[in-house]
């Protein structure tokens, strides 16, 4: 791949990076969330591959399931907390700490932990995305490659 390819791909790729993280913290408060910004972040697997061919990233494949794997047993772990009550009840809202701030009356100005479980199953949704979307794009890359 040519130097120019490359070098953007250095610069573009910790923006990328930060800009899927704040879509899937910020999900709760703005558009977006975890399939937005996890699809933001799988854009990045998509530019490797294109920088560095499918075949340098065949070893990722494995990488990829265990943090899909991560990502369904925290969301149905998160899900799980509050069945005492109801599944998928928001335990962590109005119970102080780090996501547990009491929510304000009104609208919401902008406060990150204000929203209980909801961020923690924005990342859970996000890891899920980033591991299919990435392993979908390794995959069509390796599609069809004759093995020698």
């Amino acid at each position: 791949m040519s130097v120019v390819v490359r070098t953007i791909t250095r610069v573009v790729l910790p923006v990328a990076l930060a800009f899927g993280g704040y879509v899937i913290m910020h999900g709760h408060l703005t558009p977006g969330g975890g399939f937005q910004g996890g699809a933001v972040t799988a854009s990045i697997v998509a530019l490797l591959v294109v920088v560095l061919g499918g075949e340098r990233l065949k070893g990722a494949k494995g990488w990829l399931s265990v943090l899909e794997d991560v990502g369904a047993i925290a969301f149905v772990a998160l899900a799980f907390l509050g069945i005492g009550a109801t599944f998928f009840r928001n335990i962590l809202a109005g119970s102080g700490g780090l996501f547990g701030a009491p929510v304000p009356t009104g609208p919401n100005p902008g406060n990150l932990n204000t929203a209980g479980t909801l961020p923690l199953m924005n990342w859970a949704v996000g890891l899920k995305v980033i591991a299919g979307l990435g392993s979908v794009v390794i995959l069509l890359s390796l599609f069809g490659r004759e093995d020698g």
